[in-house]
């Protein structure tokens, strides 16, 4: 990923109740972090920009607080182990889609501090299966955990279309016209509903709007049979619908 790809949206964003910012200290807040993929700051409408559309994503910069000096680095796994642990690379990273087994996260603290806590979306840190419940998440639903990208008999990319997920290192297939971020955002909801009376963390590293670009189910051209697009698909028609297909998850 280039410079600033991998933005991260917002930490800390709460939820339900009283923002601390906002309405006074809380105890213990329930937390949401999103980080979208391959995502430049010139897609968001808050940042200026004028070719996407970012509804949800504006409202919240204009509400919220901004971080614009905040900086990813220029590949992806690289970004995920830093805000996972906190540290500079030059610490703790040793290669690509690989987070030590010693480290400690964010998921780990708020854990200890009595959270339940949960990660859906993007993985790409190790395949072992029990890697986030070792990381400290109680729950996971995550693509590129213990598979690659193009596993299945096509060699197709498989996070999007009829997506190739795991759930708590197990795997899953769909194969009723199922498109990646919807199933990603439905395990999200059903955890924040099971854990309402909180406090609880949910770590959302999203698939969008990362490559192949496909359509979506808005999409005139979305194919609910589809078993991916081949490695490389970049048709820029379809990237104006991830970028609204993100905010729309957002």
């Amino acid at each position: 990923m280039t410079h600033l790809r991998a933005m991260l949206l917002f930490v800390g964003y709460l939820l339900t109740g009283t923002c601390l910012l906002v309405g006074g200290a809380t105890a213990s807040p329930n937390i949401i972090v999103i980080m979208a993929d391959d995502m430049g700051y010139e897609c968001i409408g808050a940042n200026g920009g004028t070719t996407y559309a970012t509804p949800n994503i504006d409202q919240m910069a204009t509400k919220g607080m901004r971080f614009e000096h905040c900086y990813s680095n220029p590949a992806c796994t690289p970004s995920r182990v830093q805000i996972m642990t906190g540290l500079y690379n030059v610490y703790n990273y040793t290669r690509f889609a690989q987070l030590k087994r010693g480290e400690t996260t964010f998921a780990h603290l708020l854990k200890d501090a009595g959270y339940a806590t949960c990660i859906a979306g993007k993985w790409q840190l190790g395949q072992v299966a029990n890697a986030p419940q070792h990381f400290g998440f109680d729950q996971s639903l995550l693509w590129q955990h213990t598979r690659g990208n193009y596993t299945n008999p096509t060699r197709t990319d498989t996070r999007y279309e009829n997506p190739q997920l795991e759930r708590n290192g197990v795997k899953e297939e769909y194969n009723n016209g199922e498109f990646g971020p919807d199933v990603i955002v439905d395990f999200i909801g059903a955890f924040i509903e099971a854990n309402k009376e909180g406090p609880f963390l949910v770590y959302y590293p999203m698939l969008l709007p990362h490559s192949p670009f496909v359509p979506n189910p808005e999409s005139a051209d979305w194919n609910p049979k589809s078993k991916g697009a081949k490695r490389g698909s970049m048709n820029p028609d379809y990237f104006h619908g991830m970028v609204r297909y993100t905010d729309k998850m957002v």
